[in-house]
């Protein structure tokens, strides 16, 4: 796990490469923890056979978050059918779907005594309903098992998959979360095989169906992006009734992935901040190091009493 975790860190820097990354600034710093429940969270995974988006996708977060026992399990399996150029999970030809997956998802929930979890998943192009059976099982799973446990599912983008929307949403997750990644016009590079106007219609169609759902999306700054492109994709975001905004800077998982072409400084972020609230979403995330799923269970609690008010 140590080589997992510093995969980042050792991400290449400038030295001499033309495809190397800028230096990284003062403000991005990742520390590891030397906590037991890091390795006692890894060690529940392996044992219940789940995949964890924290590990597959490096994310800089992990020994925090499983410090606290907080863990995003990736369900489908840990092979994406798409390379998006951003992303450190492997591409290839899929296992076949563990018919067991809920159950131990559930028990995996039990024993952290998480009250707020997050499943995502990798891409599914090979399944008729890209996953979205698995994910409402899961759903169902954890409802049985936990009532109490709220559940936020982080879905691919089900293109081409009709009901598949229909079939995870009608499962009543409490959050719907579906990041667009980036602004349309680095979709080809950074994010092929997806549509952006797809993916906000897929926010759209959530918040249509289920209205009391809470809707997220995320994107990430550094490749290339300008401030104006990020606030037209905050427009429409808002336009298709997103609550919950996250902005983060992406870190180039290793010399293979997307270069990072800009480092944004922590008040820029806040200027992004300042600017999703005034365009009216109830709750908005951005630094440096936010991800989708970062403290995912305070964001929850904070998405209800924003509400609240608003009511």
């Amino acid at each position: 796990m140590a080589d997992r975790l510093l995969q980042i860190e050792t991400q290449s820097e400038t030295n001499g490469d033309a495809d190397a990354d800028l230096p990284r600034p003062p403000w991005i710093r990742i520390r590891l923890s030397a906590d037991p429940k890091v390795e006692e969270t890894r060690q529940l995974m392996r044992r219940l056979r789940l995949n964890t988006v924290c590990e597959e996708a490096a994310c800089p977060n992990l020994s925090e978050c499983w410090s606290e026992r907080h863990a995003t399990v990736m369900i489908l399996g840990s092979v994406c059918t798409r390379a998006c150029a951003f992303c450190n999970v492997d591409t290839g030809l899929p296992d076949a779907v563990d018919p067991e997956e809920p159950a131990h998802l559930a028990r995996a929930i039990g024993e952290l005594g998480l009250e707020h979890v997050v499943i995502t998943s990798v891409d599914r192009d090979d399944l008729s309903d890209g996953g979205a059976g698995q994910f409402a099982l899961s759903i169902e799973a954890i409802r049985a098992a936990s009532r109490e446990t709220t559940i936020e599912v982080l879905t691919p983008d089900f293109r081409r998959k009709s009901d598949a929307l229909l079939t995870v949403v009608s499962a009543a997750p409490d959050v719907f979360n579906h990041n667009l990644e980036t602004v349309p016009r680095l979709y080809r590079r950074v994010r092929p095989g997806a549509d952006y106007r797809h993916s906000l219609d897929l926010l759209r169609r959530a918040k249509s169906i289920r209205p009391e759902i809470f809707t997220k999306s995320g994107i990430m700054v550094g490749l290339g992006e300008t401030r104006d492109e990020v606030e037209a994709v905050m427009d429409d975001l808002r336009e298709s009734d997103v609550d919950f905004l996250t902005i983060g800077q992406y870190l180039r998982p290793t010399p293979r992935h997307a270069r990072v072409e800009r480092y944004w400084t922590p008040d820029e972020f806040e200027t992004l901040a300042d600017e999703a609230r005034l365009r009216g979403f109830l709750l908005v995330s951005a630094s440096p190091l936010t991800r989708s799923s970062y403290h995912a269970e305070q964001d929850f609690r904070r998405l209800q009493a924003a509400r609240a008010v608003v009511a």
